[in-house]
């Protein structure tokens, strides 16, 4: 399995010879690996932890700090990894530090997307369940919208479970078999078919059939210390201080 996490931009259309297909756009990692699990491990199970986006080091708690440190992702410019997700797989050959971008997917790729729908408040039932209402003739008067009935006078108890008014939206949501209709590389984004979950900026976690493509992270190189070379005007320096010590003396 493949994965990737990214951050939906906002929806749009691409043409496709003389169709037009709305499609969400995403901007998929670079994520970093930040950490193995193992089912041999005191995990207990295997997962691939990965990291994405940008946070002054700041704002993010110590033990997490110290937990990228001790996997080698030290922060640069006073700024550190935004998220950390889990994928539930085992992938061979993996490394921490190895960094997987859009290149993992293909453009015709079937993905699924998770993400947090956007919260819409406290809805009736109608609203939230698509509920029918009440015929609204025969003296139902302002109560067309109601949800009626929520059970038996028998067990004198309102059942687990049961459709009701309350919050809406807000909570985990998955969409499946969405299709990969064009990728921009250079800028690590992806371009969806149909709707994602959730708001823009919003977080979504991508993944799809196939096999996982890393790349290894770029080695900063030290900066060279040239030597100083004598040119001709320190020589001539050199010379015309010479004498003015001696006549001190």
């Amino acid at each position: 399995m493949k994965f990737i996490i990214g951050k939906k931009i906002e929806m749009t259309q691409v043409w496709q010879g003389e169709k037009v297909i709305a499609v969400t756009k995403v901007q998929a990692g670079p994520c970093p690996v930040v950490q193995l699990k193992t089912a041999n491990s005191k995990d207990g199970y295997t997962a691939v932890q990965l990291g994405f986006g940008e946070r002054k080091e700041k704002n993010v708690n110590k033990p997490q700090v110290g937990h990228l440190k001790k996997a080698g992702l030290a922060s640069k410019n006073g700024k550190t990894l935004r998220y950390l997700c889990e994928f539930r797989d085992e992938v061979k050959d993996l490394k921490v530090g190895d960094i997987v971008d859009v290149n993992t997917f293909e453009i015709g790729d079937k993905i699924k997307v998770v993400g947090t729908s956007k919260g819409k408040g406290f809805q009736g039932g109608v609203r939230r369940h698509h509920f029918h209402g009440h015929n609204s003739t025969h003296g139902t008067k302002d109560q067309v919208r109601t949800g009626g009935s929520i059970g038996a006078g028998g067990p004198q108890h309102v059942f687990k479970g049961l459709r009701m008014p309350g919050r809406m939206g807000n909570a985990r949501s998955t969409v499946s078999n969405l299709k990969i209709v064009q990728m921009d590389k250079e800028n690590n984004i992806l371009y969806i078919s149909g709707a994602v979950p959730g708001a823009r900026n919003g977080l979504v976690l991508i993944s799809g059939e196939g096999e996982l493509k890393t790349v290894a992270p770029a080695v900063e190189k030290a900066e060279e210390v040239k030597p100083e070379i004598a040119t001709e005007e320190t020589v001539v320096e050199a010379k015309t201080e010479a004498p003015a010590e001696e006549s001190k003396k």
